[in-house]
């Protein structure tokens, strides 16, 4: 792989292709086994994060790797805090944090709490982190992910400002859409395996597809074949406030329904309705079960359900425990009587949490595509936090 100044190389790959190992391996989270990275020509080997950052080489995830609770500025210069006399020099780094985000036209208040801001204005902030440090090489992994078609636009203006400055940048993208509009370079990844690489301009979508998948076009989807069975699921006029009103619609056995929507359409409200994490209207009705049998979900707890959520930052927060066990203890089975237990669904009280007087070390999973963990070198020193 190779990234020039001045220029955007999309790089290519489906889920597990090895797109965001190559990241960390940049970014010094992992180790190579083998090979090697030069930097101006000469041979470097990245040690930990806070060394790529040190040779200009910063990443700007799909996840936002941020603090919600710290202010805008300090999020940007966390790390390496201006300092005078000892002590935070909170008018220079207010005013160093304004400078950078008026770089990017971004109307951002320095001092407002991180938590307030939309995920594409907290892409920002990541973006003025990376101009703070002078950084060479910008890697955007999957940065479009969860944000509306306008939020997206004015982040690829952002990326063009970014190589016109002569940045080397990384763009990960499955929309190819992007990928035509702000790339001039592409590499493709298949199972761990660069498989191509060249000019934007000199290809085309079904070249590219076809590097991805290893087969022509024509059987990336192939017919599907299946037996719709009964409805099971009927929902008529679901309302909720402001966020959607009277939305109605049927699953049957063997279907599978999408729901389409731009951002902030209410597709996700929906979804937290039939999950029962939100309530809704007196007057809408959900039921489940063939019509023999059929009967009505009350809002409430969560019914016997998944749903993923849609953005990534929620996943994190609302779709995993990740300090408990993965089977919980309550849902053991019985052997005498052969049936699940009940299920207990964890509280914010059931999370273990370290006791008085000692430094807990927080470990986040790995989520594909994002940084999921903390750097390996924080484990080892004296006051991990």
């Amino acid at each position: 792989l190779s990234l020039h100044a001045g220029e955007v190389t999309a790089l290519l790959g489906e889920n597990g292709a090895g797109k965001s190992t190559l990241v960390k391996i940049l970014t010094g989270v992992h180790r190579p086994d083998s090979g090697r990275i030069l930097l101006d020509g000469q041979e470097v080997k990245v040690r930990s994060p806070a060394h790529a950052r040190e040779l200009g080489i910063s990443v700007i995830h799909q996840e936002s790797v941020i603090f919600d609770d710290l202010s805008v500025a300090e999020n940007i210069f966390v790390g390496a805090f201006p300092r005078r006399r000892g002590f935070l020099d909170w008018r220079t780094m207010n005013t160093r944090a304004a400078a950078l985000l008026s770089q990017l036209h971004a109307d951002i208040d320095p001092t407002q709490p991180l938590k307030d801001l939309s995920v594409a204005r907290k892409h920002l902030v990541q973006i003025a982190r990376a101009l703070a440090f002078s950084a060479r090489i910008v890697v955007m992994d999957e940065p479009t992910a969860a944000l509306s078609h306008h939020e997206a636009n004015e982040l690829l203006g952002i990326v063009r400002r970014l190589r016109e400055s002569g940045c080397a940048v990384l763009f990960i993208s499955h929309k190819f859409e992007e990928v035509s509009a702000i790339a001039d370079r592409y590499a493709v990844f298949r199972d761990g395996v660069d498989v191509g690489a060249g000019s934007i301009a000199a290809t085309s979508l079904d070249a590219l597809v076809s590097l991805m998948v290893g087969r022509p076009i024509e059987q990336v989807f192939p017919p599907a074949d299946a037996a719709i069975g009964a409805e099971i699921l009927k929902v008529q006029a679901l309302s909720r406030g402001t966020e959607y009103a009277d939305v109605s619609f049927g699953v049957a056995r063997g279907e599978i329904l999408g729901v389409y929507g731009l951002v902030g359409s209410g597709r996700s409200e929906v979804m937290q309705t039939l999950f029962g994490l939100n309530r809704r209207g007196n007057r809408t009705r959900i039921s489940r079960g063939s019509h023999r049998d059929r009967h009505r979900i009350r809002s409430g707890r969560p019914p016997d359900a998944g749903r993923p959520p849609d953005d990534v930052d929620c996943r994190q927060r609302h779709a995993a425990q990740p300090a408990l066990a993965v089977t919980p203890r309550s849902g053991r089975r019985h052997a005498a009587r052969g049936r699940r237990a009940r299920v207990v669904y964890p509280t914010e009280r059931e999370v273990p949490r370290p006791s008085p007087g000692t430094a807990g070390i927080v470990r986040r999973q790995p989520a594909e595509g994002g940084a999921g963990q903390m750097a390996d070198d924080r484990a080892a020193r004296p006051d991990p936090r």
